[in-house]
């Protein structure tokens, strides 16, 4: 073990703090005793394998982490991780497939851990037409590709509060994952400017959807606003690292015009 790398106790008790417990409490919700959590943390106690990960396990530690917990103790991974590529994960890349072709004429699209975009289907595709070229080039990150003043920032008509949203968005999900590239891209997002003429952000239209969900307001180059709502869907408990983090995101139309301009970019695009 490197002279600076951390001991698997320090690295339980940094998980336990920024999950905001005490060490009865984690204690008590692993069926240990705190004397024992405590000794743990401390270096006093050597953890077994399976410790670790009863304790990773009530902690919500992602499973990247948790195999660092692993090596830092001297155990092997527990959890693989293969691209999405592989062959092991061919039928799950079929499915993800399929979710995406099936939403269509809505966008929708698959991201990594760092919001790199994986797949994507085709109405996706036609909203990005004409944005510059080098934000395209692979690994393509959706969120710098939609804030950044060379990208889609110019045509969202709500930008300040979709800006908003995102970077809260980042904020939570940094914090939960403690993962120093979602921080620094978080930072680097904060930098892009505001688009000259962006409308203030009380005058949203989320007013219009009873403040409990924010749209994306895309403005189209023939003039017509696109209003759109979004879920995101994750694979329910996945057993492997690329698969814990791969997020779809699905996009819906919040309105009547919506609906109907997205079924005749569709048309067109088929045509």
């Amino acid at each position: 073990m490197a002279m600076n790398s951390p001991t698997p106790g320090q690295l339980l008790k940094e998980w336990r703090q920024r999950r905001r417990l005490s060490q009865l409490a984690l204690a008590a919700e692993a069926e240990i005793s705190q004397r024992h959590l405590s000794f743990v943390e401390s270096g006093r106690a050597t953890p077994s394998r399976e410790m670790l990960l009863r304790l990773a396990e009530q902690l919500g530690v992602p499973l990247r982490e948790r195999n660092r917990l692993l090596l830092a103790a001297g155990f092997a991974p527990a959890f693989g991780e293969r691209g999405i590529d592989a062959p092991e994960l061919g039928a799950v890349r079929g499915v993800i497939e399929r979710l995406l072709a099936s939403h269509a004429p809505y966008p929708a699209l698959a991201v990594d851990r760092h919001w790199h975009l994986l797949l994507a289907n085709r109405p996706l595709e036609a909203l990005l037409d004409g944005i510059d070229a080098e934000l395209l080039k692979p690994p393509v990150n959706v969120l710098r590709l939609t804030l950044h003043p060379r990208g889609l920032a110019p045509r969202i008509g709500n930008f300040r509060e979709w800006r908003a949203h995102i970077l809260e968005r980042l904020t939570r999900q940094a914090e939960t994952t403690a993962d120093p590239v979602l921080a620094s891209l978080g930072e680097e997002l904060k930098g892009y400017p505001i688009p000259a003429g962006a409308r203030p952000h009380l005058a949203s239209a989320s007013s219009r959807h009873g403040g409990i969900v924010v749209p994306l307001e895309l403005v189209m180059p023939d003039g017509r606003v696109l209003s759109l709502l979004s879920t995101t869907t994750v694979f329910g408990t996945p057993l492997d690292v690329t698969l814990e983090e791969l997020a779809i995101e699905s996009f819906f139309p919040a309105d009547a015009a919506t609906q109907e301009a997205l079924q005749q970019l569709a048309a067109a695009s088929a045509g």
